[in-house]
């Protein structure tokens, strides 16, 4: 990552609810509930029950009942009974499918319960929660056999920060712990997140031919990740752990723009070969997202350029001017290429790249600029391209076509300095690197760029 040009200066929404019970435990604090069947924060034992969970699509007559330890349990599928997390230090809980009922109070909060696929919600301490939404006879995207839409809370009566007013969580159930682990469908942010947003009927933007001459016309797409180089994987790797995971003390050298510590990182984190030496932390239980950079043991803790935490039930971005632990200020794993999107055939975000290149400038939502030419032509940070609509891809392979649709859908953002259309993923020994080179194929001409928004401190 070029740093040498970095100036380092560096909702609460009112939830509808239909009330069904309250309960919890006296004196609790809420934390952050999970989407279709997710997580609750690190909980207490013998936590709140719920009951009920209406019959649809053929499904049982009876919700289960969980009084939970550690977090909250999946929803039901394909119609079946519905499930219930329990609560957790008090905190929300997440809707059954096709149906299941939830409840979950915590110190006189409010809950709601979602039928045919519907809503819930939770407050902490009387306070109120973050909108949630739901679906009819089904989910939200993510889930394949009709788990119910995402739930989101607030802390002792306060919000959830959210540049747009929105928070939760997209689809999914309950992410697997480990290096690389399969997130089983759950999406880091909000549905209306720009990560999550699909862009294939944006308008062109007006200098788009200058922009991409200016990383390559023909130089080709290039998998910036694998199975083997130089002795082992390369890309980025991340690793999921649970709320229990122990922090531990993190310092940085460009503190005035980083979050403090501590991280949870865990006593041996995969670490990116190379010289950025990014970790990445996803915290499954409190659904949070942990990155530095640089990062080097120190004592009992680690020694970072940069880092910055991410609430991924939120659409909050980092201030304005500040980095992450990346260039543009975003966030990293978010746009990953990973191994369980590729094999579950859908990547339903944006992913990120690099150019050689870049203005100094930079739009939404990226933060942060990394150059000082201002050159129109050159690409600011956040900058997104998209593959063309009429781009052939049926002699890829089935894996590959799994990419170059969510590159078609999704796009790409512009989110670091380094070598032109390096397309990020994890670093991964399941990759097969012959077959991720069939990418190559892929021009430069065959990308366009995305209308941007207004440009920031160019």
């Amino acid at each position: 990552m070029d740093r040498m040009e970095r100036p380092w200066g560096i909702v609460a929404i009112a939830a509808l609810v239909i009330v069904i019970g309250c309960g919890g435990v006296s004196g609790a604090k809420n934390t952050t509930g999970g989407a279709s069947g997710g997580m609750t924060n690190g909980g207490n034992t013998g936590g709140n029950t719920s009951t009920g969970g209406g019959t649809t699509n053929g499904g049982s007559t009876n919700g289960s009942t969980n009084s939970g330890t550690n977090g909250g349990t999946n929803a039901g599928t394909d119609g079946g009974s519905g499930s219930t997390s329990a609560s957790t230090d008090g905190g929300t809980t997440t809707a059954g499918s096709d149906g299941g009922t939830t409840t979950a109070g915590t110190d006189g909060g409010t809950t709601t319960a979602g039928t045919d696929g519907g809503t819930t919600s939770a407050g902490t301490d009387g306070g109120t929660t973050g909108s949630t939404t739901g679906t009819t006879d089904g989910g939200t995207t993510g889930s394949t056999t009709g788990t119910t839409g995402a739930t989101t809370g607030s802390t002792d009566g306060g919000d959830t920060g959210s540049t747009t007013g929105t928070t939760g969580s997209s689809g999914g159930g309950l992410p697997d712990l480990g290096p690389n682990a399969d997130m089983r469908g759950r999406r880091p942010f909000p549905d209306d997140n720009p990560w999550n947003t699909p862009i294939d009927k944006e308008p062109v933007d007006p200098n788009s031919a200058a922009l991409i001459a200016s990383i390559g016309l023909d130089d080709n797409l290039h998998p910036d990740f694998g199975a083997n180089w130089n002795g082992g994987p390369f890309g980025i790797p991340y690793v999921v752990v649970s709320g229990s995971q122990a922090k531990v003390p993190v310092s940085f050298y460009y503190p005035d723009e980083s979050d403090p510590g501590p991280y949870p990182i865990p006593s041996n984190p995969p670490i990116e070969p190379g010289g950025d030496r990014h970790i990445l932390v996803v915290d499954r239980d409190n659904w949070r997202l942990y990155e530095v950079f640089d990062a080097e043991r120190s004592g009992n803790g680690w020694a970072c350029g940069s880092g910055a935490i991410w609430a991924l039930n939120s659409n909050a971005l980092r201030p304005a001017g500040w980095t992450s632990a990346d260039a543009a200020g975003l966030p990293i794993f978010p746009g990953l290429v990973r191994y369980d999107e590729v094999e579950a055939g859908e990547i339903a975000h944006a992913l990120r790249f690099t150019v050689s290149k870049t203005r100094r400038a930079y739009i939404h939502p990226a933060r942060h600029f990394a150059s000082s030419d201002t050159n129109p032509n050159l690409p600011p940070m956040g900058m997104r391209v998209r593959l063309k609509a009429g781009v052939n891809i049926s002699g890829f392979s089935p894996r590959c076509q799994v990419i170059l649709r969510a590159l078609k859908k999704y796009g790409m953002m512009v989110a670091d300095n380094g070598s032109d259309w390096f397309l990020s993923g994890t670093a991964d020994s399941r990759w097969n690197d012959e077959e991720m080179n069939q990418l190559k194929q892929i021009r430069g001409n065959q990308f366009e760029v995305v209308k941007m928004g207004p440009l920031n401190g160019g």
